[in-house]
């Protein structure tokens, strides 16, 4: 395998089928390819996506913050030297490394770092003090305590920083090499001046989303090597050509199954249950009008592969898929910002800034206890984010039907074919897919 990682990294706010599709294809990458993959999540998980791995026995994958790179990436750990060994082994490390020698205490806190400069530095000291160099061999000069001879003004950057906000204080220095700690101060390694104006990029491939405004924070400053979606187009550009697939089918979960088949792969079966679970998800159960033959293909195949022993309490994919609609679809329970935040997605049409939400009840009632805290937070999330438009799905998963909560320029909806209620939300009987029903319709009234 490759020793850089490349990230698999869904969209912000990750559902199901972001998480799904993004530890999937990793492990399809791992497995057909031998490639170092890793997944990654740009977000908090949500309460469906809690259960679902809780109840398959997977661990979230880790949280990428985003995409700038931070300076453990540009880190070489060198071996540290302690302050009173002899200044022979810190002279061997640099001259090895061609770079400064770090020279560390006992409880692992970096003094600072043993360099050219510094050796000289020491020489000049000594000369200051009328020593008599002539009397001063080579061999003797290494046997003094590398704490003689070190730099101790050399500064130092937490290894979770990010490398560009380290960037100007190195510009000002006149030195080469610089220290890196651990979050606790501790020596983690040293780090060049060059790489800290040339660090390497991310590799990152985006799955269940293809727009900039979705992916991870500072998406500019990493290399997109691949896209699997099922959206529309609205992708950043890249330096290079690459992979791009953009498909017509109900989740990613069923691109990333279909790749797996082909491979002739079959994958463990807590990976086949999330996959599954992704994919219904998405679908709605199979029930959603974005659900394609292929998607029905691919949920068959994935649940002979993870219930086929029994190992889990349901006997065929659509009670499994009931179960997951059921894990996220209670609102007493969550807070407001779960709510609007779980599963919230931005967008932008002409001048227009806009975000769709959606959250999955079993019954819109839910909504009619809790609808004034949600409306106020809806204009707050709008506000705070400077969005001209906010919209809350709020989806009855059993009926198949919504209610959408507005904030901001309601007036620019009023031709939406949706029945205004007195309580000023609109009614939308067999409205349940955000990306094939509702956000056409916005943009058509937008454009």
């Amino acid at each position: 395998m490759s020793l850089s990682p490349i990230h698999v990294i869904g969209h912000l706010n990750p559902d199901t089928d972001a998480i799904a599709s993004a530890i999937g294809y990793a492990w399809l990458l791992r497995e057909r390819d031998g490639l170092n993959a890793v997944a990654a999540r740009a977000g908090a998980i949500n309460p469906q996506t809690s259960w679902v791995l809780k109840t398959i026995g997977l661990e979230p994958p880790p949280y990428l913050a985003d995409a700038s790179p931070r300076f453990e990436r540009i880190a070489r750990t060198l071996p540290p030297i302690l302050p009173d060994r002899p200044l022979r082994e810190a002279w061997a490390v640099a001259a090895s490394s061609r770079s400064g020698a770090p020279i560390v205490e006992a409880d692992g806190k970096p003094l600072g770092l043993v360099t050219g400069n510094s050796v000289f530095a020491f020489l000049s000291r000594q000369m200051e003090e009328r020593v008599d160099l002539e009397l001063v061999s080579v061999a003797r000069l290494l046997t003094v305590r590398a704490r003689e001879a070190v730099d101790t003004d050399v500064p130092q950057f937490p290894r979770s920083m990010r490398v560009r906000d380290g960037r100007q204080r190195v510009l000002r220095e006149e030195r080469d090499d610089f220290i890196v700690t651990n979050d606790d101060g501790t020596y983690f390694g040293i780090c060049r001046s060059p790489d800290v104006l040339n660090p390497p990029r991310l590799q990152l491939i985006m799955v269940d989303h293809n727009e900039a405004g979705q992916a991870v924070g500072a998406i500019e400053e990493a290399d997109i090597i691949e896209v699997l979606d099922h959206h529309r187009l609205g992708n950043p550009p890249t330096h290079r050509p690459i992979p791009f697939t953009v498909d017509t089918v109900g989740s990613t979960s069923t691109l990333v199954s279909e790749r797996i088949i082909a491979a002739g792969l079959t994958p463990p079966r807590p990976i086949a249950g999330l996959l599954l679970a992704g994919l219904l998800s998405d679908t709605l159960n199979l029930r959603s009008p974005t659900t394609t033959e292929r998607d029905r293909r691919a949920a068959k195949q994935l649940a002979q592969w993870a219930l086929g022993d029994g190992s889990l309490p349901f006997r065929t994919y659509q009670e499994y898929g009931d179960a997951i609609l059921a894990s996220g679809a209670d609102l007493a329970a969550r807070s407001v910002e779960s709510i609007l935040n779980s599963d919230l997605k931005l967008y932008e049409s002409g001048d227009l800034k806009f975000a769709v939400a959606q959250v999955e009840v079993a019954n819109l009632m839910q909504l009619n206890p809790r609808l004034a805290e949600i409306s106020a937070g809806l204009e707050g999330l709008r506000a705070a984010r400077g969005l001209d438009l906010a919209v809350l799905m709020v989806t009855d998963v059993v009926r198949g039907a919504s209610r959408l909560v507005l904030a901001g320029q309601t007036d620019r909806l009023n031709d939406l074919p949706y029945t205004r209620l007195p309580d000023g939300t609109l009614d939308a009987p067999d409205l349940v897919s955000r990306k094939k029903q509702l956000l056409p319709a916005i943009l058509g009234l937008l454009e």
